[in-house]
């Protein structure tokens, strides 16, 4: 008498999961690229906020990709 689960997601996989992972890899992304133009160091021009939004892109979609 096992009783077999039905295929669908539950809601909490379906609705909140992906809008907090958004939440989060957004949050993420805009506070390295905001905090790599304030401490733009002298003589990088435009290539540290480029890399830093670069590397925020990639780690947020290395964690939260499979959601």
């Amino acid at each position: 008498d096992v009783r077999s689960k039905s295929s669908r997601p539950h809601w909490y996989e379906r609705y909140a999961q992906p809008c907090v992972a958004e939440l989060l890899g957004s949050t993420l992304f805009i506070f390295v690229g905001c905090l790599s133009v304030v401490e733009d160091a002298e003589g990088t021009g435009r290539l540290q906020p480029a890399l830093a939004h670069g590397l925020a892109l990639g780690l947020t979609i290395a964690i939260l990709g499979d959601i």
